[in-house]
């Protein structure tokens, strides 16, 4: 007899290509086997959103769980984006025009200047398809579906524009790549942190969460237990990362660096 406790998240669809899973009541997860991000359809009794969308590839699959669950693309009232990374955001401008597309400040200002870098387009085989983002959210703005009150944070680390989303009342927590079920740490990634992301990970500690739902893996019911675990490791991450800046000798390593960029200077003169 197995010690395992119970999965308290009810599968709906299990296919070769994806899973649609029960988070809450009014909460799904469409989890793709292949590199799209997870996203969450959450249906309130005034608004319905999608949290995060996938890549282009993996839309098909969306729009097939969507259909399976009675939603359609008109029924989608608006579109949290939790960060720039494209396989969270590569099917965002399929929703366009008719719906409206909202992330933090710093990622809407490198997804209108189509960084690249930033958005890890290369890592993806994905059309580059240029796409608005009309609503800029900061810290503490709640997103109000009726029945659902999404309090925004902003939780850099992995990005400097990582933002994860809370209802306190639910204890349900979006999370996206800052907090992953058995502690699993997203990476530091071009304007991320080590230090950003540990206070990030401090506050997301801190909830009465209940639900974790992330940007890739599994739904977690011991959101605060996870979030104890990457908080060690990320700590062990900087205590490396201090380490190897040590053997490197930076001090010795500075000059060099600093000649290196009055040299390129002077080319502009």
């Amino acid at each position: 007899m197995s010690d395992k406790p119970p999965d308290p998240f009810e599968t709906i669809v299990n296919n070769e290509s994806y899973t649609l899973i029960r988070a809450a009541p009014g909460v799904h997860q469409f989890r793709f086997k292949s590199r799209g991000a997870n996203a969450y359809l959450v249906q309130g009794s005034r608004r319905t959103i999608l949290i995060d969308v996938g890549l282009v590839s993996t839309f098909p699959q969306l729009q097939h769980g969507m259909n399976y669950l009675g939603c359609s693309k008109a029924d989608i009232d608006l579109v949290v984006l939790s960060h720039e990374h494209l396989d969270h955001i590569g099917a965002a401008h399929l929703f366009a025009g008719k719906t409206m597309i909202a992330a933090h400040r710093l990622a809407a200002n490198k997804i209108a200047l189509r960084d690249d870098f930033a958005t890890l387009r290369k890592m993806f085989n994905e059309p580059n398809v240029p796409f608005d983002v009309d609503l800029w959210l900061e810290e503490g703005n709640v997103i109000d579906l009726g029945d659902f009150q999404l309090r925004v944070m902003h939780t850099p680390g992995h990005t400097s524009a990582c933002i994860s989303l809370f209802d306190q009342d639910k204890g349900l927590l979006f999370a996206a790549d800052t907090l992953m079920p058995g502690g699993v740490m997203g990476g530091i990634f071009g304007s991320g942190s080590i230090s950003d992301y540990i206070e990030s990970l401090h506050r997301l500690a801190g909830l009465n969460a209940k639900i974790l739902a992330s940007g890739h893996g599994r739904l977690s019911a011991t959101p605060i237990h996870d979030a104890h675990i990457a908080i060690e490791r990320s700590r062990a991450l900087l205590s490396d990362t201090g380490q190897l800046f040590d053997a490197l000798d930076a001090r010795e390593n500075f000059e060099p660096i600093m000649q290196s960029v009055r040299d390129l200077n002077k080319l502009d003169d």
